[in-house]
């Protein structure tokens, strides 16, 4: 019997390729010895009252936080932060109502037909996968509408782009609100100078992907909680996990987090400065040389590739070409991911293929334009109904039924319960989607 996976992995490692992409730690040794589950003496994570306890400890000291593993990513951090305040919510005799940037992961769709929350979208920015909001904003929303037990907004975002943290927290706790972040591409912000961290701008809730843009194994993950949140969240935290996560967590995972943590309290902001300088070098240097890139994140290089004559995926053949793997791409955009683990001879590699690629004419063609669609009903009821597939065009004036995206970016277009409008399906096609669930007996 063949083994395709491993064939794959074992031919992609002895390549030699430029990771571009995530996880941080770039292909760091396995430790297959250290597989085990919760033997006496190993703790239980959803307990967490022996080694696992004292090594969260060492992170919440590191973050400045109520900080928390997870060994299933930011996903698992996600649905039981969103569990937790829609409990909060009730317990308070609250509407379970959370305001959301329309750009959030479909982790957070998930979590929505999973505990049945209620979302109110705040829209999108320049396109699907930013968001636009702005203190000023939230304010005008807040101070004339419902006021939401939380705001969720991703910062940050897929293509690097940021929000006010800072801004928004203020705002948001003025009027009651807690501010959730999915920080899920953001844990290493804590180790700028100053911290850029949403638990230090603010935020009452952050979720990390330590597996990102730090050394650790994929699936590792961070919950936060500020400290000045109310107590009910740290006495649920660990419960709340264990109603979504796998009873049999990963060790290799968490021994990975473990083994971060001194790295993180040691050098890691002096690495990461490092590596900040080399980035910001290079982009200046594609610039110059007549790329356009998105303005965010230190640690994100996005190009808008059609100035310079390709779609992403055609972009990111060239760089195959050279053995080099990028994170993301679309028909726009091209996403890389150094680390504080990338090489200096791999961003030479990266540098000197990018200057290789002859430029082309500007490619005029842009996203058809496109706004919210009409909610129907809420994503849970959306999902829990019959559903049949069909191509998009026989889609038109249907309701969606279960949110289909790739990953990455894993951002929906369209949500479960909103109807399909004729002006959705062009911008479907623009992004490669041919079919969808919708309702089944729909008239």
């Amino acid at each position: 019997m063949n083994t395709p996976i491993c064939d794959f992995l074992e031919s992609y490692a002895t390549a030699s390729p430029v990771r571009m992409h995530m996880p941080g730690h770039k292909g760091i040794a396995e430790r297959d010895s250290h597989d085990l589950t919760e033997i006496v003496g190993a703790d239980c994570l959803f307990v967490a009252d022996g080694i696992i306890g004292e090594s969260e400890k060492n992170l919440s000291s590191i973050y400045g936080a109520d900080s928390f593993y997870s060994a299933e990513g930011s996903s698992l951090s996600i649905k039981t932060a969103l569990y937790l305040l829609t409990l909060y919510a009730r317990e308070k005799g609250r509407k379970p109502l959370i305001l959301s940037a329309r750009n959030a992961h479909r982790a957070f769709i998930s979590s929505a037909i999973l505990i049945d929350f209620d979302v109110e979208w705040l829209g999108w920015g320049s396109d699907y996968l930013s968001s636009s909001l702005t203190a000023e904003a939230l304010e005008a929303r807040l101070a004339s509408g419902e006021c939401p037990v939380a705001v969720y907004i991703t910062s940050p975002d897929y293509l690097g782009g940021m929000v006010d943290i800072g801004a928004i927290a203020e705002v948001c706790h003025r009027h009651g609100t807690l501010l959730m972040v999915d920080n899920a591409h953001g844990a290493y912000l804590k180790f700028l100078s100053p911290s850029c961290h949403p638990i230090d701008l603010g935020a009452d809730i952050s979720v990390d992907s330590a597996h990102k843009t730090l050394p650790a194994l994929t699936g590792a993950g961070y919950l936060h909680l500020n400290k000045s949140i109310d107590g009910f969240f740290k006495e649920r935290v660990k419960d709340a996990m264990a109603l979504f996560a796998s009873t049999s967590p990963s060790y290799l995972i968490l021994e990975s987090m473990d083994r971060l943590n001194p790295y993180l309290a040691g050098t890691f902001s002096r690495d990461l400065q490092s590596i900040v300088c080399k980035i910001a070098d290079i982009k200046q240097k594609l610039t110059d040389f007549g790329f356009t890139l998105v303005r965010g994140e230190s640690m994100k290089i996005t190009i808008k590739t059609k100035s310079y004559g390709y779609t992403g995926e055609e972009l990111s053949n060239e760089l195959q070409k050279s053995n080099i793997y990028v994170e993301f791409f679309d028909s726009d955009y091209l996403t890389l991911m150094p680390s504080t683990a990338t090489m200096d001879e791999e961003l030479d590699r990266l540098t000197s293929a990018l200057f290789s690629i002859e430029r082309r004419p500007v490619i005029s063609a842009a996203v058809p334009a496109f706004a919210i669609p009409e909610r129907v009903m809420s994503p849970r009821a959306a999902s829990m109904t019959p559903s049949v597939l069909l191509p998009i065009d026989k889609c038109v004036g249907r309701v969606l039924s279960e949110t289909s995206v790739f990953c990455p970016p894993a951002v929906p277009i369209i949500v479960s319960g909103e109807r399909i409008g004729e002006d959705l399906i062009p911008v479907l096609a623009y992004y490669g989607i041919s079919a969808l669930r919708v309702l089944k007996d729909e008239t």
